[in-house]
């Protein structure tokens, strides 16, 4: 899942990619929403607050808002970097790295919010998750070719519409058009579900929740380490 880039990759493997990242996005982005009251993946909505809390007079608001917008920039940015950087040097495993250092993160994430006092009160857990959020989503969306968005559930919406119409109308055939309908209606479904079970598991065991999120990455990224490194 995490070897393959772009026309290399089968549907069967992006929308595998997509269910198990959107499934841990989903709980991620609810637990921190429940936590902090603010989406950690939802830079559409974070930026729409932004203007109406900058309308406000809220600027205070507005300002952890907008470090939320530009920690998931950031994380991407990262991401892109850290990619790039491993293809030139021809790191095969590099995406599976990219994510075993999201999983790295939400351990820390999971310390912080274990033992720093009301951190899942304030900004340091939401900002940290939305760096993560930019991480993921910039690996996906790379290693894809942007057929998999992790996070960003506007544009499969609106991708599953333009599918669903391209069907109606018959402008595409079938076996082209039903598999984009799986892998966008999979993706929106997995990170809906993670979101349900995310903010009850954050609810039962708080900060553990981030401890299971990174086992669920390193056991999706590590075999893929290993499959490159024999290969």
């Amino acid at each position: 899942m995490l070897i393959r880039e772009g026309d290399q990759r089968s549907i069967d493997i992006d929308i595998r990619l997509a269910a198990l990242l959107a499934a841990v996005a989903g709980a991620l982005n609810a637990a921190g929403f429940h936590a902090a009251g603010l989406f950690s993946a939802n830079m559409t909505g974070n930026v729409s607050a932004l203007a109406v809390y900058i309308g406000l007079g809220r600027f205070g608001v507005a300002g952890i808002v907008t470090t939320l917008v530009c920690s998931f920039i950031l994380g991407a940015f990262v991401s892109g970097l850290l990619i790039e950087a491993g293809r030139q040097r021809g790191v095969r495993a590099i995406y599976a790295y990219s994510i075993t250092l999201e999983a790295g993160l939400l351990v820390l994430l999971g310390l912080i919010d274990m033992f720093v006092p009301d951190a899942h009160n304030g900004p340091p857990i939401i900002v940290g998750l939305s760096f993560i959020m930019g991480l993921q989503n910039a690996a996906t969306t790379r290693i894809s070719g942007a057929k998999v968005r992790t996070t960003h559930v506007s544009g499969l919406a609106t991708d599953l519409g333009l599918a669903l119409a391209a069907l109606i109308n018959g402008r595409a055939p079938r076996e082209e058009i039903l598999p984009r309908l799986r892998l966008f209606a999979t993706t929106i479904l997995a990170f809906f579900l993670g979101g349900v079970v995310g903010v009850g598991l954050y609810l039962a065991i708080d900060g553990l929740l981030f401890f299971g999120g990174a086992v669920m990455l390193a056991l999706i990224a590590l075999p893929e380490v290993s499959r490159a490194r024999h290969s």
